[in-house]
């Protein structure tokens, strides 16, 4: 190789090697971001699953006092039919 040719090709592998390491860095740095990013999300997703829960605690414990006050209601009904019905005499 002529040195010219050296040169030239130093020059390449130097141009490539920079561009490489502009590479590395920016990917470095979006990797960064998207770990920041991945994180946020993930603290809002945690949440939404609490909230889902305490809705879902919420709801269940409602439908229980639903079922025992019907069931509450149902009584008292045949405690005021017992009380009123006609007795035979």
């Amino acid at each position: 190789m002529e040195p010219k040719e050296e040169g030239r090709a130093e020059k390449s592998f130097k141009n490539f090697g920079k561009r490489v390491d502009d590479f590395l860095v920016e990917f470095n740095e979006a990797s960064e971001r998207l770990r920041q990013e991945f994180e946020v999300k993930l603290e809002e997703l945690k949440v939404s699953a609490e909230k889902l829960k305490q809705e879902a605690e919420n709801n269940d414990r409602w439908k229980e006092v639903e079922q025992n006050l019907k069931k509450a209601g149902d009584e008292l009904g045949n405690a005021f039919k017992a009380a009123f019905k006609k007795r035979n005499p």
